[in-house]
């Protein structure tokens, strides 16, 4: 027996959304059903996006279902996805009429807060710090409830909002990517990248997250393969390195007799490369 071995599932709140792993415990939810999650706000229905699995570490640290959602349950959703939607309208009307630089970009709805009534947080972005304290008094008295507004940055905005990559899949940020990690012009170089911003920017206007995936391959293979300009001995016979597919593992070389350029596996060309003088030598 596996030590520490369990069952995990994962459930979604928005269709293409991020997924949340959960402890399935005593229920088995299949593809679909709509099940109860627990979060800070109470339990929340979500739908099972992978029937629950056999997993060979400790789910201990898991989080577990509250069950299935019930008839009551799917009621309260669609009653807090109806203030939601009011909320939005509410909120865009408002900021317009405050002449405000804000964007609204999502909003959440609790039915009862812990005890304190209804809670409706609106998040925005904006090209800088906005005062929007008036805007708050009269969203409060508008919905009738606690308002909170709180400002995202480009990358938080994207996560929320969603969207499709260049790649043609869903953004990282929304379906998979727990923590933002920081991503330099330095790895977009390091990965002979062009360095036009339209071509290396996500949805958000940053650099793509997708540029730190493949960096430690490129790290990896620069510091073992040939530099660009090394001799290598071939059976074609003497060359220069001219560059790098560090996708195929394998450098370009030009070789001396006739300029013709070839491409052969890494770890061939540094034995190649072994005992060949510089330009120099």
């Amino acid at each position: 027996m596996v030590s520490g071995v369990g069952m995990l599932c994962a459930v979604t709140f928005n269709q293409y959304g991020r997924l949340f792993y959960l402890d399935p415990g005593e229920i088995h939810p299949v593809v679909g059903d709509k099940v109860l999650v627990p979060t800070d706000a109470g339990a929340e229905v979500a739908e099972c996006a992978w029937a629950p699995v056999r997993v060979d570490q400790d789910t201990s640290g898991f989080p577990r279902l509250c069950g299935m959602a019930t008839e009551d349950d799917l009621r309260r959703t669609a009653v807090a996805r109806r203030c939601r939607a009011e909320a939005l309208i509410a909120a865009r009307r408002l900021i317009r009429d405050h002449t405000l630089p804000m964007k609204v970009v999502a909003v959440d709805h609790v039915p009862d807060a812990g005890g304190l009534g209804q809670r409706t947080t609106i998040f925005f972005t904006a090209p800088h710090r906005v005062d929007f304290r008036s805007l708050v008094r009269d969203l409060g008295a508008t919905l009738r409830c606690r308002v909170e507004l709180r400002q995202l940055s480009s990358r938080d905005s994207a996560r929320v909002q969603g969207g499709v990559g260049s790649c043609g899949r869903d953004l990282c940020c929304a379906t998979f990517l727990a923590d933002f990690e920081p991503v330099t012009i330095r790895m977009a170089k390091d990965q002979d990248l062009p360095l036009n911003p339209l071509r290396i920017s996500g949805a958000c206007g940053r650099l793509m997250c997708c540029l730190k995936y493949e960096h430690p391959l490129y790290q990896r293979f620069r510091a073992t393969a040939p530099a660009a300009g090394d001799g290598v001995l071939l059976p074609e016979g003497p060359g220069r390195v001219i560059g790098h597919d560090v996708p195929r593992d394998a450098v370009v070389v030009r070789l001396d007799a006739d300029g013709s350029r070839l491409t052969c596996d890494r770890a061939e060309a540094c034995r190649q490369c072994e005992g060949i003088p510089d330009d120099g030598g």
